[in-house]
């Protein structure tokens, strides 16, 4: 048995729950926040028997999509003469942070 621990972004989560419950996974879910652009994210907990692993993973890559957003970057300290003129930078968001770990007993109780 497997433990997946995947951080998704908010926006990739409803398609995310949707296809896991139509493939008969079931997760818990915690509302998170945080990464670069500090926006809301999900960390679902999975467990899987190791043969439907692969099914997961695939399930997760189809439906959690990194994307490209353009932020403008906050200034760094400056001196006093300096002009700081931003310049919107290209950042990659979205996907998944997916880890997998080993589960030495489970119990449903």
């Amino acid at each position: 048995m497997k433990l997946v621990l995947a951080v998704i972004q908010g926006k990739d989560v409803e398609a995310a729950l949707s296809k896991l419950t139509q493939q008969k996974f079931s997760a818990t879910v915690i509302t998170s926040t945080g990464g670069f652009l500090r926006e809301s994210n999900t960390t679902m907990l999975i467990g899987v028997e190791e043969e439907r692993l692969p099914a997961l993973l695939e399930l997760l890559a189809q439906t959690c999509r990194t994307r490209s957003r353009y932020i403008n970057p906050m200034p760094t300290l400056m001196e006093p003469s300096e002009f700081f003129l931003p310049q919107p930078v290209e950042v990659q968001v979205g996907g998944a942070n997916v880890f997998v770990v080993n589960i030495e007993r489970f119990e449903r109780i």
